[in-house]
């Protein structure tokens, strides 16, 4: 006998199950290795009665365990229950546990019985039993019908609560009926086909056809399957139908309205929440020349950008977008070809019910020939408000100018009726001479500044720089020389300039004449002519070392008339205000920088166009 339980012993740990004994009238207990490594306790882990309580989790599962143990001391009932139990090591497992009652004398004496790790089979049963109820939770409360099928007779098998929904059948309609009665007359051969493709080739393929309802209304639904499965020897199939009437009717709506904004003269384009095109009307395509696919996953402003659109604008445009604002903006665009167009556009973001941002929505027109008017109407303001300025320039000019010479010479006839001496009145003819001379000299130079300012269609030529220079060098010759003027000259041979030729032949003539006339005595005169040359203009720089000009002084007035800066008696401060009008009156300007004791720096842009 003690053979074969020596045998048994060495069976059952060699499966990894655990022998334990319970002495009832000596009160000692009995773990074999197995048992104390199963519980993670030392191997020379001595056990008394109620050691193993401790390790079972406590609650209904302790329990229960000791209600069980209870029974088998005091009535002599064996169990078998599988309990969670926590080790020593304060890790949780599942065990088996059995046990026996041996009796003596009709009085159970000991308890014997096996302990077995079964964690690993108890977690998968665990896991098994969660898929299943997640599957039951998911087939009988999932929003879409789902019917089980028999897939040799594509008969219905099961059902969940939706599928009585949308069809309108009850339990005795639907189990045994052929799933391709569910649809309607003119859907049934379409669905029996796409079940057989599904059936030979296992293609997840979803289709939209329509079911008709046990009342005879026909429902548009989406129709899927899953995966084939086998159980209790027959193959079954999930058969997935979803409603999507609402969608369909979503659907018509959208493509009515979208049939509406493609037809509209008003640009539409819609970007999604991050600012990327995902739709354009064909006004909008029609003006940029774009394509639907050459746009969609772009940024519009991105594709419409170019060199002379506003930085500004397009800077407020994307902080708008990042903020979700909306805003409304006038901005230069260009289309795919590079063609200029000025765009009203007007972006509003659409938010769902969580004000989460859902696309933005840009609305616009070109407004190229507004913009155009409207620039136009601008500049002949600028040009209005600019004659008008000269014009009172111009009349205080007169009102000063020729008040003052009349004044002299109404002065110079007053002294001579006041006198009978002949002599004294033949000796005021020269001073009456004179201020007759000056105001000669005054009209002949307002004469000329309205020559300058009604030149508004003035003809420009091209004509050579080198040769114009060349030409007021020669009429100045004589001046160059006795003042010992040195001219550097790098201006190229070759250099056209678009030009009135007259106005250039002054200007040039007042900047030689201006540079000698304030030279500075103290060291020898040099003149430096050089040139640039931009997309727009070009820069005629006339530079010299003479006594300079202050600036901060008198740079408001150095281009007004009859202003004069270092008192030399043959100054009259004409010259730089009728060069100052010829360049404008030729688009150009005129600019300087001086230093005083240092010389004076002209730049002369003339416009190209």
């Amino acid at each position: 006998m003690s053979k074969k339980l020596n045998l048994y012993l060495n069976a059952a740990q060699s499966a990894k199950i655990g022998i334990w004994k319970l002495n009832l009238k000596k009160h000692t207990a009995y773990w074999d290795i197995v048992t104390k490594n199963i519980l993670e306790v030392p191997d020379d882990f001595i056990p008394v009665k109620g050691s193993s309580n401790k390790f079972y989790t406590a609650g209904e599962n302790r329990d229960r365990l000791e209600y069980l143990v209870d029974l088998a001391i005091n009535e002599g009932i064996p169990f078998h229950g599988k309990f969670q139990i926590t080790t020593a090591k304060n890790n949780i497992k599942y065990v088996e546990c059995i046990c026996q009652v041996i009796f003596k004398k009709g009085k159970p004496r000991r308890l014997l019985g096996t302990f077995q790790d079964i964690t690993e089979k108890q977690s998968l049963l665990n896991e098994l039993q969660l898929n299943i109820d997640k599957f039951s939770s998911i087939f009988s409360s999932g929003n879409d019908a789902i019917f089980i099928i028999d897939a040799l007779d594509n008969l219905i098998t099961q059902y969940n609560p939706k599928a009585v929904e949308v069809s309108g059948y009850n339990e005795s309609e639907l189990i045994g009926s052929p799933i391709s009665e569910l649809f309607a007359d003119e859907s049934k051969e379409e669905a029996a086909l796409f079940l057989q493709c599904h059936l030979s080739k296992r293609d997840h393929i979803v289709k939209d056809t329509y079911l008709k309802t046990k009342s005879g209304e026909s429902v548009a639904v989406e129709i899927a399957f899953g995966d084939k499965f086998k159980m209790s020897g027959k193959t079954y199939l999930a058969f997935i139908l979803k409603d999507i009437s609402k969608r369909k009717s979503v659907e018509t709506y959208i493509n009515m309205i979208s049939l509406a904004i493609s037809e509209t003269t008003e640009t539409i384009i819609i970007a999604d929440p991050m600012g990327k095109a995902v739709w354009a009307n064909k006004a909008y395509l029609e003006l940029t020349g774009f394509s639907l696919n050459e746009i969609i996953g772009f940024t519009p402003g991105y594709l419409s950008k170019g060199p002379d659109t506003n930085q500004n604008t397009t800077e407020l445009l994307s902080k708008e977008i990042r903020a979700k604002k909306p805003i409304k903006v006038t901005i230069l665009n260009y289309k795919k070809n590079k063609e200029k167009y000025w765009y009203d556009l007007n972006i509003t973001p659409v938010f769902d019910n969580q004000n989460n941002i859902l696309y933005f929505i840009g609305v616009g027109r070109d407004v190229s020939i507004r913009q155009r008017k409207e620039l136009e109407l601008n500049k002949l303001l600028e040009v209005t408000t600019d004659q008008n300025n000269k014009l009172l320039n111009f009349a205080h000019i007169i009102s000063h100018n020729i008040r003052s010479h009349t004044s002299n010479l109404a002065m110079v006839l007053e002294v001579m009726k006041d006198t009978d001496d002949v002599e004294e009145k033949l000796s005021y003819i020269d001073l009456f001479k004179e201020a007759t001379d000056r105001l000669s000299e005054t009209i002949e130079y307002l004469n000329e500044i309205i020559t300058v300012q009604r030149s508004m269609d003035i003809e420009k030529t091209k004509i050579c720089l080198k040769d114009e220079i060349e030409k007021t060098k020669d009429s100045l010759n004589f001046i160059i020389k006795k003042n010992q003027i040195t001219i550097l000259d790098t201006i190229p041979d070759d250099l056209t300039v678009f030009v009135v030729p007259e106005y250039i032949e002054s200007i040039l003539l007042n900047l030689f004449t201006n540079a000698i006339r304030y030279k500075s005595p103290d060291r020898a005169t040099t003149i430096e002519i050089n040139y640039e040359v931009t997309d727009q203009h070009t820069i005629i720089n006339f530079k010299d070392n003479g006594l300079g000009i202050d600036l901060e002084k008198n740079g408001h007035k150095i281009f007004g008339m009859f202003k004069t800066f270092h008192g030399n008696s043959d100054a009259r401060g004409i010259g730089l205000f009728i060069t100052k009008n010829q360049i404008e009156a030729m688009k150009g300007k005129i600019e300087v920088e001086s230093e005083v004791g240092v010389g004076s720096t002209f730049k002369i842009y003339l416009n190209e166009n």
